[in-house]
């Protein structure tokens, strides 16, 4: 029994960690389209969102078996409710690298010329799939301190996207309302996905000490009314 339920969760966590980076393949492939209008690309990311919806499905399926059938407890019960919490933040970041390629799909001309805009997008877009590689391999070694470093991380994020805004707002802005308001989503996406990428570093965090960081507890509160 011991060894069937190891194996079962070592399976959700081997599986959690591929997901996650699936979802940076996911954003780091939506940027890329959108950098470079690549329509084709776009939407094999478009279409890549059911296949890891099904993914998850089955992962969280998993969950419920071993609460129903396996009875876990201590550790093994956090590493479920981790993973459970897991699988809802890669559901979202896969979410938010499909909208991104669905703005690409609309075409051209974008703001994407601006030569203020594209290169805070292009950082942006590298972090967060970093981020996201980060998130992966913090579930794989179960690695209690990557939150910190993701966090940082996180606060370039934030920063870039403040920088953004200003921007979009400015009086000297010139590609008309229309682009203004996609650059926007498209910040306020990389900025989301950052975010899920952190939030499932600090179920890292809880499945390996049983707390909650608290620094990245107060984040995830002040974002909870604005999740993708």
């Amino acid at each position: 029994m011991r060894a069937a339920l190891d194996a079962e969760l070592n399976g959700l966590i081997a599986n959690l960690a591929r997901m996650v980076r699936l979802a940076s393949s996911m954003i780091n492939d939506a940027s890329i389209a959108l950098h470079q209008g690549d329509l084709a690309l776009a939407e094999r990311v478009i279409a890549q969102r059911d296949d890891i919806q099904a993914i998850l499905d089955g992962i969280e399926q998993r969950c419920v078996t071993v609460l129903a059938l396996q009875a876990p407890v201590a550790r093994d019960l956090r590493v479920v409710v981790a993973a459970l919490h897991a699988v809802d933040h890669v559901n979202r970041m896969a979410t938010l690298a499909r909208h991104i390629a669905i703005i690409t799909r609309l075409g051209r001309p974008h703001a994407m010329n601006s030569g203020k805009v594209r290169p805070l997008l292009a950082r942006m877009s590298l972090l967060v799939s970093q981020l996201a590689e980060d998130a992966a391999a913090a579930i794989e070694y179960q690695d209690p301190l990557c939150c910190h470093r993701l966090a940082v991380a996180d606060g370039e994020v934030d920063a870039l996207h403040r920088r953004l805004t200003g921007i979009l707002f400015a009086q000297d802005w010139s590609h008309g309302v229309k682009e203004a308001v996609n650059t926007a989503l498209i910040g306020r996406y990389y900025e989301r996905f950052a975010d899920h990428a952190v939030a499932i570093a600090r179920q890292v965090y809880y499945l390996t000490t049983g707390r909650v960081p608290e620094f990245i507890a107060v984040k995830a509160t002040s974002a909870a009314s604005c999740r993708s």
